[in-house]
């Protein structure tokens, strides 16, 4: 059973989203927050599986919410819900530790199989905010450290980068280029290292901000 935190200042969503996820079967609401304050103090009691996170709330947003559960040690694997396709909300709230954003209107079946992705320690992103997304990151320009921290890729690096960038997993990409998975997960390791990337998502965005995919 994937434990889940709501969090969402409209009671009419948490109540309809908590109504939704009643009917899957490995998946039980066990909290509710109607705001980032009580977000806080709720999370680290109740130990959830997955957060999901309202994006926009009065008195303390959805990024300051994860800053303050991540200075806490507190950050389950975050799934944030929000009605406005922003890239630049976006970025944010995966700069501050979510792993996976959603627009609202997402389907019971894309809801439940991302919440059962983070619970897996993966991602989950909505393919209609792809678009925003790329858009805001291209705004954005790498910042001159990030620059002089990274080390240049090879030719077979790249290739795994771009294969990454598209959503595909190790064993995937080595059925691709035709190499032993152990390989592909030796490059995924260098890629992360020579972007100073924590984790795949992450990579990806360094590699569109820094050109790497040009």
């Amino acid at each position: 059973m994937i434990r889940v935190v709501l969090v969402d200042d409209q009671m009419l969503v948490r109540q309809g989203v908590r109504g939704l996820l009643e009917l899957v079967p490995d998946i039980e609401v066990i909290g509710e927050a109607s705001d980032g304050e009580q977000a806080v103090r709720t999370v680290p009691e109740l130990k959830p599986d997955v957060l999901l996170l309202d994006i926009r709330m009065p008195r303390m947003s959805g990024i300051e919410v994860l800053d303050a559960l991540r200075e806490r040690d507190a950050l389950p694997p975050t799934l944030v819900l929000t009605t406005f396709d922003d890239g630049d909300a976006v970025i944010a709230a995966i700069k501050a530790g979510a792993k996976g954003v959603m627009l609202k209107d997402v389907s019971l079946d894309d809801l439940a199989q991302a919440i059962r992705a983070l619970a897996s320690n993966k991602t989950a992103y909505q393919p209609a905010m792809t678009e925003s997304l790329m858009s805001a990151i291209r705004r954005k320009p790498a910042e001159p450290d990030e620059h002089q921290m990274t080390e240049s890729l090879t030719v077979r690096e790249r290739e795994v980068l771009h294969l990454i960038c598209a959503g595909y997993s190790n064993k995937e990409i080595a059925d691709l280029l035709a190499l032993a998975e152990g390989t592909v997960k030796n490059h995924v390791s260098n890629v992360l290292l020579k972007l100073d990337a924590r984790d795949r998502t992450r990579a990806a965005l360094k590699a569109i901000q820094q050109g790497h995919l040009n």
